[in-house]
């Protein structure tokens, strides 16, 4: 069985459900790129870097799993943000004293995530309205004393893919306790209604893209057009796999 696989020198995990309560306890940065968001290696240096330097790369992205099965010939398991909240928040149910630090884009969405994981009886949780981050000069000392102050178990940086992964690496660079810092973006509005609808069985067949593409087409269709360029970085790079 695949462990983990290495394209363009990150390490990407093989998870499974199973494994998830032992990754769960685990500290550190987790990311789940999506496909146009590995495209983007090439471009962005910073996130190139934070996905590199992350604890945990989740296997987010349907096509990138589709890709490595078609031409390389390597199974492993999808595990999309989706997935992985739907499993977390059902973590929280039974573990109800963790500390949770949300830092959210806006304050609509602030009271829709703190309403859905205050509803999960957890009573420690905690949000953060983020700035619009220089992400070539990321600092916010602010967002800083308050995680020192609060300690929290977990982080979720509920904002755009591309910006929170390099906000995710800043995070693990400066605190000096250990937390985890969980870089799902937008997917905890599937659970809070304020995206498109997507449920298990949706998410299981790969169709994520589709329906956020129906409820969202402006936004979706360029970028997954954008996103097929995957396609030839899977082909004509070399990827090594790690059981």
């Amino acid at each position: 069985m695949v462990n983990k696989i290495i394209f363009k020198n990150i390490q990407f995990h093989n998870v499974n459900e199973k494994k998830f309560n032992k990754y769960v306890l685990k500290k550190g940065l987790f990311v789940f790129p999506a496909g146009p968001a590995i495209t983007n290696i090439n471009e962005s240096h910073l996130y190139y870097n934070s996905l590199k330097k992350a604890d945990i790369v989740f296997f987010d992205s349907g096509l990138f799993v589709i890709l490595l099965k078609v031409f390389k010939n390597i199974n492993v398991n999808k595990f999309s943000g989706y997935k992985f909240l739907n499993l977390f928040f059902k973590y929280l149910k039974k573990n109800k004293k963790k500390k949770v630090l949300c830092i959210d884009p806006n304050l609509k969405l602030s009271k829709s995530n703190r309403y859905l994981i205050k509803r999960l009886g957890v009573k420690k949780i905690y949000n953060y309205l983020a700035p619009k981050y220089d992400l070539n000069n990321l600092s916010d000392k602010k967002l800083l004393n308050l995680a020192r102050k609060i300690k929290p178990d977990f982080i979720l940086t509920n904002i755009g893919g591309g910006a929170q992964e390099i906000l995710g690496l800043y995070l693990k660079l400066n605190l000096k306790f250990k937390t985890t810092i969980i870089c799902t973006g937008g997917a905890i509005s599937f659970f809070t209604g304020d995206q498109a609808p997507i449920n298990s069985l949706i998410d299981k067949f790969y169709l994520g893209w589709l329906i956020r593409l129906i409820f969202n087409p402006i936004i979706f269709f360029r970028r997954y057009i954008y996103g097929l360029r995957l396609i030839p970085m899977v082909i004509f790079n070399k990827i090594k796999i790690i059981i």
